[in-house]
């Protein structure tokens, strides 16, 4: 039960942190290397794996539906690119915290349970004031109603990614 708990976390922590830099990426270890990696660090790599193609799919999504001119266009993505840097930071905690909680998912005791929450709930926090804080940044290189557009897009991609993810994760045992 625990094996099948730990992969739904790593599945979920997958899909949550699917925002990850490039270089994390080209980091991860190929589970076909050869070498003798644990069964944490086969799962780790996979992870890497599927935020790369979550990633490249999520950037996709928004260049499908936010209208960009080419000279909009040159100026937006490397905002974005930051903006999903940043992004990474706060995904990267959130997914140590799920792998934490896997650890732990059997004996979870009170204290756990309240500081788990708390530090999720943390993560949302830090979501909304990382997007609050590029408005200004994409409203400099696109107008103020593209600018809505996009985090109306992002944030709809973000909510795919959280349902999934929610869907993974079991609750906490009373």
């Amino acid at each position: 039960m625990k094996k099948n708990i730990v992969s739904r976390l790593c599945f979920a922590a997958a899909v949550l942190v699917a925002t990850t830099a490039p270089s994390a990426q080209q980091s991860a270890p190929s589970p076909a290397s050869g070498k003798n990696m644990t069964e944490e660090q086969v799962s780790d790599a996979n992870i890497q794996l599927m935020r790369q193609d979550i990633r490249s799919e999520r950037k996709k999504i928004v260049a499908a539906n936010l209208p960009l001119t080419e000279t909009e266009a040159a100026k937006f993505w490397p905002v974005y690119d930051r903006y999903i840097s940043e992004t990474i930071k706060v995904n990267d905690v959130r997914f140590a915290l799920l792998k934490e909680y896997a650890r732990n998912y059997d004996a979870t005791s009170e204290q756990q349970a309240d500081s788990f929450i708390k530090r999720w709930l943390t993560f949302d926090q830090d979501n909304t004031q990382l997007r609050l804080k590029y408005i200004p940044e994409f409203e400099k290189v696109i107008s103020h109603k593209k600018t809505a557009m996009f985090f109306q897009i992002d944030r709809r991609v973000g909510m795919l990614i959280e349902l999934q993810l929610a869907s993974q994760v079991p609750l906490v045992k009373p």
